[in-house]
């Protein structure tokens, strides 16, 4: 049985779930999240399990409250079943124009650019590497340095 949530415990911002993006890009965000707050492990546990549905709202919230009660023991279970009838709503597999959109600012310094480049190249759901290389030399407005 999952311990009681400790009092010291804050429940994390992020954004709510509702359906329409990829479930797995949720439950890593609230576990590390989660994870982040400087709880034991055993309080971890507990406080995955319980306070998910905070995290969710419209569609997702809806199936959220028709799970039955006491059916659900692990966060590892319930995590499963959220993702089954949400994994249509995955990104779509990223277009190479996708990648070709990341600029570089003209006021942007080149380590400020790498980074966000990364950053938004991990958004993108699949990137082939050779894409990504022509992108970020594309994305660095040489002909502007």
């Amino acid at each position: 049985m999952p311990e009681l949530i400790p009092k010291r415990f804050k429940m994390p911002d992020i954004p709510k779930y509702d359906g329409t993006s990829d479930p797995h890009e949720h439950i890593t965000t609230y576990t590390t999240t989660v994870k982040g707050n400087d709880l034991a492990q055993h309080e971890i546990k507990s406080v995955l399990l319980k306070k998910f549905g905070k995290t969710l709202t419209k569609g997702a919230l809806t199936w959220y409250s028709v799970i039955p009660e006491h059916s659900i023991d692990t966060f590892k279970m319930l995590a499963d079943s959220f993702i089954k009838p949400h994994v249509g709503s995955r990104k779509v597999q990223a277009r190479k124009a996708d990648v070709f959109r990341i600029t570089k600012g003209e006021f942007e310094l080149l380590w400020e650019f790498v980074i966000r480049f990364q950053k938004e190249r991990m958004l993108l759901l699949i990137v082939l590497d050779e894409w990504a290389a022509e992108a970020f030399t594309k994305g660095l407005n040489l002909e502007k340095l």
